[in-house]
C-alpha cells in the first residue's frame, strides 16, 4: 500500500487524478505552503461514487502520473488507501482508515466551494462536518456557505481553469498538453498512449 507517514496536520486532496494536471498541483502546492498544513497528499479514488461511469485509466497507472508529477516534493505526498477499502469509497470511510492507521495526525479536507454546496450528500456528512476542519478554495459562482457546525477555513488560492476532461478531449484529438501537466506526466501519456 501506499500511504506514506503522516506527522502534524495534513490535508486531503481527493480525486481521480485522470490525470494530474497542473491546477491540481498549484493547488497541493499553496495549500501546503500558505497554511498550518505540513503535507497534503493526493488520494487517488478507484472510483467516485459521484462520477459513476467515468472511464478511468486502471488504478496503477493513475497512481504512477501522480508519483511522477510530485517527484521531489516533501510536502506532496500521494496516497492508494482508497484502493484498499470496499466501493465504492466513501470519504467517511477512508478517513476513518486514515485515522486508524495515523492517530496522532491531525487529517483536514481541502475542497472547493462547489464540492462543499454538495456536501449535504455525502454518506455521514454530518460527521465529516463535526470531526473535521474543511479548508474550502472558492470556486466561481459557488459562495463560500457554512453550515452550522461546519469547520471551514476558506484558503483563497489560485485556480486554473483546467479539467482532466479537456486534457483527455485534448489528446484524443491528437492536440499538445504540453504545460498542461508536469512534463514527466506528459512523457508518461505519451509513452503508454494513454487516451487514444
Amino acid at each position: 500500500m501506499s500511504t506514506p507517514e503522516a506527522a502534524g496536520r495534513v490535508g486531503l486532496l481527493f480525486g481521480s487524478f485522470n490525470p494530474i494536471h497542473i491546477g491540481h498541483l498549484i493547488l497541493a502546492e499553496h495549500m501546503a505552503t500558505h497554511t498550518d498544513l505540513t503535507e497534503v497528499w493526493f488520494v487517488v479514488s478507484p472510483q467516485s461514487p459521484y462520477k459513476v461511469g467515468q472511464e478511468l485509466l486502471p488504478e496503477p497507472d493513475r497512481l504512477a502520473l501522480v508519483q511522477a508529477a510530485i517527484a521531489g516534493n516533501h510536502r506532496l505526498q500521494v496516497s492508494d488507501v482508497e484502493f484498499h477499502l470496499p466501493r465504492p469509497s466513501y470519504t467517511v470511510a477512508t478517513l476513518d482508515k486514515l485515522r486508524q492507521q495515523h492517530p496522532a495526525t491531525d487529517f483536514v479536507l481541502l475542497m472547493g466551494s462547489d464540492n462543499l454546496e454538495g456536501l449535504d450528500g455525502w454518506k455521514e456528512a454530518d460527521r465529516i462536518r463535526q470531526e473535521f476542519d474543511l479548508y474550502v478554495y472558492p470556486r466561481p459562482g459557488h459562495p463560500v456557505v457554512q453550515a452550522p457546525g461546519t469547520r471551514v477555513r476558506v484558503v483563497e488560492a489560485p485556480l486554473l481553469d483546467i479539467s482532466a476532461t479537456f486534457i483527455r478531449h485534448t489528446i484524443r484529438t491528437g492536440k499538445s498538453i504540453r504545460y498542461l501537466v508536469p512534463a514527466e506526466v506528459e512523457q508518461q501519456i505519451i509513452a503508454k498512449q494513454y487516451w487514444r
